[in-house]
Order: structure tokens, then C-alpha cells, then sequence
């Protein structure tokens, strides 16, 4: 099994980012993940654009993806989201990216792009690990 196959498997579980959300999961790595979605109607709010909470969700769980795959469990003790732009097209991506990581806590950021590569948002994460 491959690890792509056994995050896909592992994090089936979350049923509100997989089944709710429907987040897909498209690359993992070591302290690492890229996770996407495809804009629907459910994902809107009433001005019409993407609701907020769902780019929040689409970067916790490539978080959880990119923290918790490899064995160490690592719970969100802050994150901070900056929106940046209105999403263009049909798809949200996140892409975390390891700054530090120590014996207790680690720091990850994750940026969000559309489909353009335009950046939408960017996720600041500490994480515990337990």
C-alpha cells in the first residue's frame, strides 16, 4: 500500500472533511500533504462566494494529513487564516509546508490557491504533538 493509499484510507474517518466537504486527498510526504476540493453550492454562502469556514477546513485537515500520517498524533493548538482573494474556477488546493518542528510542538504553514495559483488564503497551525 502506498502512503497516498494509506492516507486516503486513514483519514476516511473524518467524515466531514471527506463526505461533508468532500476534500480529496492528492499527495502526501513526509510532514507534508496537498489536498483539494471542487467548489459546489453547498461550499457558498449567501453573497455567493466561498464560504470561509470551508478554506478553514480544507487547511486543517491537509494538517491533520501532513502531521498525523506517519505516526506522531498531533492535535491544532492555534491557527490563524488570513483571506487574501476571492477563488477563480472550480477548485480549492492546500499545500502545508513544515517551518519547525520540535519535540512537543511543531509549526506548519498552508497556503491556499484556486486553480489560477492564485493565492486565496494562508493558514498559520501550531500544533501539539500527544
Amino acid at each position: 500500500m502506498t502512503n497516498l493509499e494509506k492516507a486516503r484510507e486513514m483519514f476516511s474517518k473524518d467524515k466531514y472533511a471527506t463526505e461533508a466537504t468532500k476534500i480529496q486527498i492528492d499527495e502526501v510526504g513526509e510532514n507534508y500533504s496537498k489536498v483539494s476540493l471542487k467548489i459546489d453550492d453547498c461550499h457558498k454562502n449567501a453573497l455567493g462566494h466561498v464560504m470561509g469556514g470551508v478554506m478553514f477546513t480544507l487547511a486543517d485537515f491537509a494538517f491533520a494529513i501532513a502531521t498525523n500520517l506517519e505516526g506522531t498524533r498531533t492535535v491544532t493548538l492555534t491557527s490563524q487564516i488570513s483571506y487574501l482573494s476571492i477563488p477563480k474556477g472550480e477548485r480549492l488546493i492546500a499545500e502545508t509546508r513544515l517551518i519547525k518542528d520540535g519535540s512537543r510542538n511543531c509549526f506548519y504553514e498552508i497556503i491556499i490557491t484556486d486553480e489560477t495559483e492564485k493565492q486565496i488564503a494562508v493558514v498559520s497551525t501550531t500544533g501539539a504533538h500527544i
